[in-house]
């Protein structure tokens, strides 16, 4: 459809019909306008699979079986990948899906950096540097749009806990807004070319996100030119003119009472009073038409999708098999070589637990889930004896959320209420509760002492990791600490498998264990994807994309800021975030950022600058020779880190700039080229109010992790540049 026949159709449109396609008319859906053959745009969660369908007014799932679909891997396995062609198979599989539901948008990617361990969304988020969030959510985007379906990326911007989430005010500088919590966003929007953007709860400089001038007016559109549509979160709409004049193009809410909706009789009211021109109106309703264009929804072959096909469960357990993480491997335990009547004890909650259908938003009505139990005994085959203890029983704290509204009511129903914090929803842990819990970890320590190998499945579930509450603590739950400790005395051979979203604390232990997997909820595959890591069917390749801190009084946003704050948070720590802070105050982490072993070795060697910067621009190429030295078929990811030698502010010691994930067989040697243009020696210069780069001396930084530098060279730039923010 032209330009011209788009203009034609608001003409026709009467002010009520505008109004009604601006808001929602449905718990996921805005109303559609028949008489002129415009539809409703339908909407679906999230961001780890096509959410169940639920009724239309109501938050009550229809209970059909058609709505089960692929559980995919969260997005913060997906970033342990590292892997920008990964990023895109999964985005083409979540756009597919959703089309194949009926869906136009998927509110996806969540891309928020992760200021704190704590914060309750982490999982669905992508870590803690905004280079790496850049990276992925560009292909990602692209893998879900090719399929006539709009992404809808969030939450726009510096949302990052869930603590007063629908209130916090945030306080930032300019210069780490522009670093590291907009990168993400303005990739999404220039590079990936998202159709849509999702507003945050949260407030910033005193104005809620989804009505906010600033975020939506000045930066997104004016300043990165965006001509998508940007849709409110769920509720997160306070003011009707806010939401008229600062760049909300759809509201949606979690109530049934649409006609009261602030963008619904509210808005209406405002234009007949003139308060807001219908030339306003007409400029959201312009561009609702033209993204529903440019997804094919209003003339023209549509793509029709498809859902749970078997080819794409080869795909999505290729994501998970990369993000597993190989952190601690003495005396080569790993992988573990199975022999005729070996006898190998799992424990652990996590182990037997299926992690689909929590969450909040995320939660997926999954077709399958192979639990790590399950993927590990099919690995292990009929040759060796399987069992399984428990440890602990992860319901023992008594939350009663979900008993009280996931199954007759979601959550969400109430997500509104302050009443309705899920922090509130806590039991009291009984006698009885700790009586069990002492006799499961009684039993697991006893069994411990019998088995050749014992697999600790733990970590996290989505009791802790979930949208609605931040966590208290580092430390892990249900009194694992205790546990671990003894099954360590027990049988020296204990893996330990930490499954979760988040870094957790494991200070009791790390020093004694032999062995530790990082694993993530890596989708309905991911038991099966442990399985063949543990057993050396597949070498493990994840990185961590994102720092394990030794304690919470060491995190950044805990000593130099605020978390969670109270009705504001002040982000103290500025640019200083994760491995920026750790590493340039010297700070000791249990694991750093980007790192991650392998079954093999790797050489990284011969760094050479191609060329250099000259007085028009900065085109620097490098290049390395990676050499598996291994014996064992493998993929490292060479990682580019910048230092700045010139002191005129205090800039992180070392920033990722460029990585490159190289698959190598054993003994193979391959040369890789890496770009760097002038924006990888840039920091946000308030003054100036831009990207700038000094002239001066840098350092190229080579190396398979941000504390494990392996090679550098120095270039100068021989003059000032100023890159557009």
């Amino acid at each position: 459809m032209t330009k011209e026949k788009i203009e034609e159709l608001i003409k026709e449109l009467t002010l009520v019909e505008k109004i009604d396609m601006i808001h929602g008319n449905e718990l996921f859906r805005t109303k559609a306008v028949e008489r002129l053959g415009i539809p409703a745009l339908t909407t679906s969660d999230g961001p780890m699979g096509v959410r169940q369908d639920y009724e239309k007014t109501k938050w009550l799932p229809m209970g059909f079986t058609n709505d089960k679909t692929s559980y995919l891997p969260s997005n913060t396995a997906l970033a342990a990948t590292w892997n920008i062609n990964l990023a895109f198979e999964t985005g083409n599989i979540l756009g597919k899906e959703a089309r194949g539901r009926g869906k136009d948008m998927i509110l996806a990617p969540g891309i928020n950096l992760q200021r704190s361990p704590l914060c309750g969304r982490n999982f669905e988020y992508m870590g803690e540097d905004p280079y790496l969030v850049s990276e992925l959510v560009v292909p990602l985007i692209k893998g879900i749009e090719k399929n006539d379906v709009s992404s809808c990326v969030k939450h726009f911007a510096v949302n990052n806990q869930e603590t007063k989430r629908l209130s916090v005010d945030v306080t930032v500088s300019d210069r780490a807004l522009h670093e590291l919590y907009l990168p993400g966003f303005k990739a999404a929007v220039q590079k990936g070319e998202a159709k849509a953007i999702m507003g945050a709860y949260n407030k910033f400089r005193g104005q809620h996100c989804c009505h906010n001038d600033l975020l939506l007016n000045k930066i997104l559109r004016e300043e990165w030119g965006f001509d998508g549509v940007v849709v409110s979160d769920w509720g997160g709409v306070h003011d009707t003119l806010e939401a008229a004049f600062h760049g909300l193009d759809i509201e949606m809410s979690v109530t049934d009472d649409f006609d009261h909706y602030f963008m619904a009789n509210a808005l209406k009211l405002a234009v007949e009073e003139g308060k807001v021109e219908e030339s306003v109106i007409d400029e959201k309703v312009r561009r609702v038409l033209s993204v529903m264009n440019r997804l094919n929804m209003l003339d023209g072959e549509r793509k029709p999708g498809s859902y749970n096909n078997i080819l794409d469960r080869e795909k999505l357990l290729q994501v998970a098999r990369e993000s597993v993480v190989l952190l601690k491997n003495d005396n080569h335990l790993l992988p573990l070589k199975t022999k005729k009547g070996m006898k190998i004890l799992v424990v652990g909650d996590n182990a037997n637990r299926t992690q689909a259908t929590g969450g909040g938003s995320a939660e997926i009505k999954a077709l399958y889930e192979i639990t790590p139990l399950l993927g590990i005994a099919m690995e292990a085959g009929g040759n060796v004896t399987v069992t399984y203890e428990q440890g602990y029983d992860a319901n023992t704290s008594g939350n009663i959320w979900d008993e009280e509204h996931q199954e007759k009511e979601s959550w969400q129903a109430v997500s509104l209420e302050e009443s309705a914090d899920k922090s509130n929803y806590h039991g009291t842990v009984t006698e009885e509760m700790e009586t069990k819990n002492k006799e499961l970890a009684v039993r697991a320590v006893e069994a411990a002492k019998k088995a050749d190998v014992v697999i600790y499945v733990g970590g996290l579930n989505h009791e802790h990791d979930t949208e609605g509450k931040d966590r208290e603590e580092l430390t892990l739950p249900y009194n694992q600490d205790e546990l671990i400790n003894h099954l360590l005395i027990a049988n020296p051979n204990t893996v330990i498998v930490m499954l979760t979203g988040s870094p957790v604390g494991m200070n009791q232990w790390i020093h004694k264990a032999k062995t530790l997997v990082y694993s993530w909820y890596a989708g309905m595959e991911g038991g099966h994807a442990l399985g063949e890591i543990l057993f050396g069917k597949v070498n493990p390749s994840g990185k961590l994309p994102e720092t394990l801190p030794i304690s919470i009084e060491t995190v950044p946003s805990h000593t130099l800021g605020e978390f969670p704050g109270g009705d504001s948070v002040n982000y103290g720590e500025g640019v200083f975030v994760g491995y920026r802070y750790y590493d340039t105050y010297h700070v000791p982490t249990l694991f750093s950022f980007g790192y991650g072993m392998s079954y093999t070795s790797f050489d990284i060697k011969n760094l050479k600058i191609i060329n250099n910067s000259d007085i028009e621009n900065v085109n620097i190429t490098i290049s390395v020779e990676a050499t598996n030295a291994g014996k064992m078929p493998g993929a490292e990811t060479i990682q580019v880190y910048i230092h700045s030698h010139n002191n005129s502010v205090i800039r992180p010691d070392k920033e990722l700039r460029a990585f490159h994930k190289v698959f190598l067989k054993e003994g193979e040697t391959q040369s890789v080229l890496i770009s760097l243009d002038a924006s990888a020696f840039t920091y946000f210069d308030e003054e100036k109010d831009c990207f700038f780069a000094e002239k001066g001396t840098y350092s190229i930084l080579v190396g398979n992790c941000v504390s494990n530098i392996i090679l550098s060279e120095k270039i100068e730039l021989k003059e000032d540049y100023t890159v557009s923010k």
